[in-house]
């Protein structure tokens, strides 16, 4: 049940730094906001995960396309958690940990989650331990996320489908996954 890349591939390093950007250039997401939710350009939350749309989006250390370009991803359907926004970029971190910007053309609302371990994942035919296993999601593999529910998540990919905890994957966590760096 392989779906796309494997870990360490999904993005090419063009350069090892991270500049930081300053809070005047952007809407920049703290930690989550106890009295509700945040005012973004898109309307949306911040923090919330997306998908990269393409085979290759390019990753920059800032909200502008004249901002110097850190990695190219090269993984359709990776998950990415939305951290910060501009009207036309967001801030991504992704299950590696790197934190760039990405124009928001580059990303797609429809969920995906990533096992992010080298083992294979057993996906079960309900969401409670001991049920069947009706497929596996190999190790650092991609799969559509259908809906996640009372600590259990239904994941798609290669024709197949089953149930995985939460924990088991990559793309579910509300916290923000990657810090300022």
């Amino acid at each position: 049940m392989e779906h796309r890349s494997s870990r360490g591939a999904f993005r090419m390093h063009l350069t090892a730094s991270l500049v930081g950007i300053a809070a005047s250039t952007a809407l920049l997401a703290g930690p989550a906001a106890a009295d509700g939710p945040r005012i973004t350009p898109s309307g949306l939350d911040v923090p919330r995960y997306v998908s990269l749309k393409y085979a290759e989006v390019n990753a920059r250390n800032g909200p502008d396309e004249a901002h110097q370009l850190l990695w190219i991803y090269h993984a359709k359907g990776l998950p990415v958690q939305v951290v910060a926004e501009t009207r036309e970029w967001r801030r991504i971190c992704d299950p590696e940990g790197g934190l760039a910007w990405v124009h928001k053309r580059t990303t797609d609302g429809r969920r995906s989650a990533m096992r992010v371990q080298p083992s294979n994942l057993p996906l079960l035919n309900a969401p409670k331990p001991g049920a069947k296993v009706s497929a596996y999601l190999k190790g650092h593999a991609i799969a559509n996320l259908d809906k996640c529910e009372k600590g259990w998540c239904r994941l798609r990919a290669d024709g197949s489908s089953g149930w995985a905890r939460e924990t088991d994957i990559w793309g579910t966590d509300p916290a923000i996954q990657c810090r300022k760096g």
